[in-house]
């Protein structure tokens, strides 16, 4: 039995803040970053800073870590 809990309220934006920052995502991040889009807890604003999060992914501004 597996609990899933929503993400913390501005977890989604430090993530997105700290993805910026270091040019990174983990895998934990993808984790916290999927489990609020799939709870559908995301606001506009932070669904419009994940989308701009996958654009600097797909243009290679970010990559993503396997840890």
């Amino acid at each position: 039995m597996t609990i899933c809990m929503p993400p913390l309220p501005g977890a989604v934006a430090e993530i997105l803040e700290s993805a910026y920052q270091i040019g990174s995502l983990t895998l934990n991040d993808r984790y916290v970053l999927m489990a609020a889009v799939l709870d559908e807890s995301l606001n506009c604003s932070d669904r419009s800073a994940m989308d701009q999060l996958l654009n600097a992914i797909r243009l290679g501004y970010i990559r993503l870590t396997p840890a």
